[in-house]
């Protein structure tokens, strides 16, 4: 069976929207777990007395616990698909959500935190796939309603600070086991669905990706390395950007604009809520005009709102903010499904890995800015991050979008 005709089999089954709600519900847990991490921030920094660079090291244990490990887990359930993974992921995500709310010192923090990002690498994949085989023909649309649950769960780490680590403590990532307790039962039920589906086409789409990787010849793979590469950089423009903009701007605004920490917190929720709307239009874009456009646009787009963002009078940073989040998002869920498209039949891989590096690479920009910021200064380093987005022009090298490939 080639590419074509396992797509054409998926495709005819329509898109189940049930089950793409159902796992986006799971990934918005997921990510709301991790955004417990982000969302501690100004409350360890006091009961712990930690640095700048202490908390980007926080951020950089979650992200490269799951960057690492999202690729190697897409890579050997693309070989040999484990639906049981998703409830066992979301289980070490909830042993790590109570490690955190214990914790006493700054070590025990990093220990708990590995076990969130491990649950996190596990899902990812997996989650990624269960989207593939429900999108039916609409997978641009299929992949952005998957991200809106990570974007959205993302988002709610300002609103978490304000209501309840702020008033709580860090007792109050107890929480958290809750929200992988709710998951756990909803993949519980998508489980037997997904079983089902690799009975169908599980088979055929490993057998057609070895023989479409057969066929390929050297300049296709040296094609399909370079667009990766590409790829990979837009990743890391956007993965920086994003991370320095929810993991310190908040401090930037409180002492450039004298904010309480909640007040503070404001902006970067509008950031993270616009990213949810921008992620879902994305993708309904990338369907209808293609999915290159969408990236070029996303992240080329949001330079000049990054360019003047630290620079304006407090009144302005609201609708500027809004705004540069609601463009940079919509090229998220596109650039992964971009990547799935340039190396069919490996969904898993491509996911792990786009997806990987976007933590990854948050991750190490969150350690950068962080020692940095406590080298130079904040504002110093704020004013450099906002030229990361330009690198969105090397989106015009990379090549013509592949549909018609999967």
């Amino acid at each position: 069976m080639s590419v074509a005709s396992t797509r054409t089999a998926a495709v005819q089954t329509g898109t189940i929207y049930v089950i793409l709600f159902a796992i986006s519900s799971v990934h918005l847990m997921n990510d709301t777990m991790q955004a417990v991490v982000s969302a501690l921030f100004p409350v360890l920094e006091k009961s712990l007395h930690l640095s700048y660079g202490q908390m980007g090291w926080i951020a950089f244990t979650l992200s490269m616990t799951s960057s690492i490990m999202q690729p190697v887990v897409g890579y050997f359930s693309d070989r040999r698909p484990a639906p049981w993974m998703l409830p066992a992921g979301m289980g070490l995500s909830l042993i790590g959500m109570a490690g955190i709310s214990i914790a006493p010192s700054f070590l025990l923090v990093i220990l708990a935190v590995v076990f969130v990002g491990l649950g996190s690498a596990i899902f990812h994949p997996e989650g990624s796939r269960v989207v593939y085989f429900a999108a039916g023909g609409r997978r641009g649309l299929a992949q952005s309603i998957y991200q809106v649950g990570g974007n959205l769960g993302s988002s709610l780490a300002p609103l978490m600070t304000i209501f309840i680590f702020l008033p709580l403590g860090q007792t109050g990532a107890i929480w958290g086991t809750l929200l992988a307790a709710a998951a756990i039962i909803i993949l519980l039920r998508v489980v037997p669905w997904y079983k089902e589906r690799l009975n169908l086409y599980g088979k055929p789409v490993k057998r057609a990706a070895k023989t479409a990787m057969n066929e390929n010849d050297k300049r296709e793979r040296k094609v399909i390395g370079y667009a990766m590469f590409i790829l990979i950089m837009l990743v890391f423009a956007r993965s920086w950007y994003n991370s320095g903009i929810s993991t310190y701007f908040v401090f930037f605004l409180r002492d450039t604009y004298n904010l309480t920490n909640q007040a503070a917190l404001v902006p970067i929720f509008l950031f993270s809520a616009a990213g949810v709307i921008g992620t879902f239009f994305g993708g309904m874009l990338a369907d209808r005009f293609g999915r290159k456009k969408v990236i070029l646009c996303s992240i080329v787009g949001s330079s000049p709102f990054a360019l003047l963002l630290p620079h304006l009078p407090l009144a302005w940073v609201y609708p500027l903010i809004f705004v540069m989040g609601l463009v940079l998002f919509s090229g998220f869920s596109v650039t992964v499904v971009y990547a799935q498209e340039l190396v069919p039949g490996k969904v898993g891989m491509a996911s792990g890995l786009i997806t990987g590096l976007a933590f990854g690479m948050g991750a190490l920009g969150a350690v950068v800015i962080g020692e940095a910021a406590d080298l130079w200064g904040l504002t110093r380093v704020m004013n450099y991050t906002s030229f990361l987005p330009l690198f969105g022009f090397l989106t015009l090298l990379l090549p013509a979008d592949r549909r018609d490939k999967v």
